[in-house]
């Protein structure tokens, strides 16, 4: 069974010979703790969405398409001390970074914004412009002569983007307005945020348009990140009004035009949107995180086979106790085994998590994927 039929029969709840075996990746600080470990740092890829073979990871390729803006913002730096600096980044967003801790640019902590580049209309139609579509340069050089039929003969999942490289509908919002901007906008410039939806869900379609147009892909993932623990960052009423239209409008674009599935990508706990996102047309939901009550067991439940998952293992189990992991791998066998559900670390893992804890929970996890 290739890697591409393992991972179509999982998400189909149809037999398999075993479940895929997916994982995110490290923090920074993590590779380094893992060093001192004794494990080689160039012996892993550490980006384990293309998979890992010292884990048996399965290969996934992600077609790198750029959805960004074109060009960038310059990075300017402001202010600058032992402690930390002043700068704008490439979004154009002015940032505050504590530099102690900070390895290889991921930092111990998240940075401080300080402004952002959209805060009323007109600067929207001049963020605008930095999003042409219609550019050779947001593709692999070439790609039709060198990466297009081996695209169609995969036997591989493939995946149209690189992970969180389109974002989502309220992620561009927010990278855009900020949090706080963001959330008050909805009410002060209701008309800037039916564009804003508008063209988000536009732009992705036109930049998608030339690879779909030339071969079908596995899935597609919207990254939200839209809630926090106790729930989401904007009102179902809001989400409803602003997002859901359109968000249907780019899900149904893309399902007719050769993309199997499409997942979201949201941290916290969005269950009061999940009916939402299944009337959309999204067909799974990741990463589960434990720590906002997201548990792969209840969501089943609750919400059947409609919904596929994935994720849901509690990074915070990892740093414990072998006995703890068992536990915990346990409680997940009833889903893994029904299917449509991949298990994986609710995201990165901490530096927290000692190498031969992960090793132990890659071990115990390949025996509840039938390995």
């Amino acid at each position: 069974m290739t890697n591409r039929d393992r991972f179509i029969r999982t998400m189909e709840y149809q037999p398999v010979d075993r479940v895929p075996n997916h994982e995110v990746g490290v923090w920074q600080q993590t590779i380094d703790r893992w060093s001192q470990e004794g494990v080689h740092p160039y012996s892993l890829h550490w980006d384990w969405f293309t998979g890992e073979e010292y884990f048996n990871m399965d290969a996934r390729e992600f077609i790198p398409v750029q959805y960004s803006m074109m060009p960038p913002f310059d990075r300017i730096v402001l202010e600058s001390n032992d402690r930390y600096e002043v700068f704008q980044d490439s979004n154009g967003i002015v940032r505050k970074a504590l530099l102690e801790g900070t390895v290889r640019g991921q930092r111990l902590s998240m940075d401080q914004y300080l402004k952002f580049p959209v805060e009323k209309p007109e600067d929207f139609r001049e963020l605008r412009k930095r999003y042409e579509s219609n550019l050779q340069s947001r593709y692999p050089a070439q790609w039709e002569s060198l990466y297009l039929q081996g695209w169609k003969e995969r036997k591989h999942v493939l995946v149209l983007g690189k992970n969180v490289a389109a974002g989502g509908f309220y992620w561009r919002a927010r990278e855009w307005m900020g949090t706080e901007n963001l959330s008050l906008a909805w009410y002060d410039y209701p008309e800037m945020m039916h564009e804003m939806m508008e063209f988000y869900a536009d732009f992705t379609i036109e930049v998608s348009r030339p690879i779909l147009e030339k071969t079908d892909v596995d899935y597609f993932n919207l990254s939200e990140d839209l809630s926090m623990k106790n729930g989401p960052l904007l009102s179902p009423d809001t989400f409803r009004k602003f997002i859901k239209p359109h968000m249907r409008r780019l899900v149904d674009f893309l399902k007719s035009n050769g993309v199997r599935y499409v997942t979201l990508d949201t941290d916290g706990n969005p269950e009061v949107l999940i009916q939402d996102f299944l009337d959309i047309g999204i067909d799974l939901l990741w990463p589960c995180e434990r720590a906002a009550g997201m548990d792969p067991g209840y969501l089943r439940k609750k919400y059947g086979r409609s919904l596929r998952l994935g994720g849901g293992v509690d990074k915070r189990v990892l740093a414990t106790t072998k006995q703890a992991i068992d536990e915990h791998l346990e409680l997940l066998r009833p889903v893994v085994e029904e299917g449509g559900y991949t298990p994986q670390v609710d995201h990165l893992v901490p530096p927290d998590v000692s190498y031969d804890n992960f090793c132990y929970y890659m071990d115990k996890k390949r025996l509840l994927l039938g390995e």
